[in-house]
């Protein structure tokens, strides 16, 4: 009798199981972007109608970025576009995700800018910086000041919201701040004669903006997943095609209400991985030009700085199994 029980219940628990997946299946994967130009340019494949095309069933929502994290952390998404940073930090108070997809590496967009008269990282010794504290705004500036033979302790941080940054560099209450896009262009358009003394540029792989997903989004549509990324480096060759990069740039541009022309200079800030880059940057090793060096140190400064108390499994972030195989 307990035999024929047992075999019922694995029975109704696999119809369950199957049931539930298909439930899972049968909703379009519900996808955050927010306004980064590697996010964005999200945008073409949608207006192109591409992800039809490739038999994928999407909905893209439009989020400002620590918002779309909060959706995703609330499991209103089934992924989301994040820092590899910001993705530990998610993870490590209770939203587990999985790097699957590596768009960009910011390759300038993020700045650390000079009030008027401040033209070097040196000249920060002794003045106060704007900076959002704990954010990847925050590890740019250490690598900086670092680079210069400083640290922390050799400036004053005035905790500031990144899209406050430019307000508080025009009040004249802080003598530089640190900020991405569009935050940094605009403090640098509000505030003449103030300057980017330090980029993203001049360390490339400090930053990496990645798509991480729901693992159980991800174990029940993987199929659907690698439907994306196929779009995905769609949308790239598109984007890097001298021939349509304009059509892209346009596309993007509208998306976040600039005319192209402005919006071309963000671009030209992000590096918009290639497949054959992305697949580079996924192979293990120490330092910035691999996934798993930059994460490992982003880990590393958020533990430094209380982010979060204990350090993640690097590798349980990370899984670039369908970058590799396409």
């Amino acid at each position: 009798m307990k035999s024929i029980v047992t075999k019922i219940s694995k029975t109704l628990a696999a119809v369950l199981l199957v049931s539930a997946f298909s439930n899972v299946s049968a909703e379009p994967l519900k996808i955050g972007y927010s306004d980064w130009p590697g996010w964005v340019a999200w945008e073409v494949g949608i207006e192109k109608g591409w992800f039809k095309e490739a038999g994928v069933d999407v909905k893209f929502e439009w989020f400002d970025y620590v918002a779309s994290m909060d959706a995703f952390a609330a499991g209103k998404l089934d992924g989301v576009g994040m820092t590899n940073g910001d993705a530990l930090v998610t993870g490590a108070t209770g939203a587990k995700s999985v790097m699957i997809l590596m768009n960009d590496y910011s390759n300038g967009n993020d700045m650390i800018i000079g009030k008027p008269g401040i033209t070097s990282v040196k000249q920060l010794k002794g003045k106060k910086i704007g900076v959002e504290v704990g954010f990847v705004s925050h590890l740019l500036l250490l690598n900086a000041l670092e680079k210069n033979g400083m640290t922390e302790k050799d400036v004053e941080l005035v905790n500031v919201p990144t899209n406050e940054t430019p307000q508080v560099l025009a009040s004249g209450d802080v003598d530089a701040i640190v900020a991405w896009q569009p935050s940094s262009g605009i403090a640098l358009t509000q505030v003449p004669g103030s300057k980017a003394i330090y980029t993203s540029a001049d360390e490339p792989g400090l930053i990496y903006d990645l798509y991480a997903v729901s693992p159980q989004s991800y174990a029940a549509r993987k199929d659907d997943w690698k439907k994306v990324m196929k779009v995905w480096y769609r949308i790239v060759d598109y984007v890097n095609d001298p021939k349509t990069f304009n059509d892209a740039v346009a596309i993007m541009a509208s998306r976040v209400g600039l005319k192209a022309d402005e919006y071309k200079s963000f671009v030209k800030g992000t590096k918009i991985l290639t497949l054959k880059e992305a697949k580079k940057m996924f192979k293990k090793s120490k330092g910035f030009k691999s996934i798993y060096g930059s994460t490992q140190i982003a880990d590393d400064f958020n533990v430094a700085n209380k982010v979060y108390d204990k350090a993640q499994n690097i590798k349980s972030y990370i899984d670039p199994s369908l970058t590799l195989g396409m």
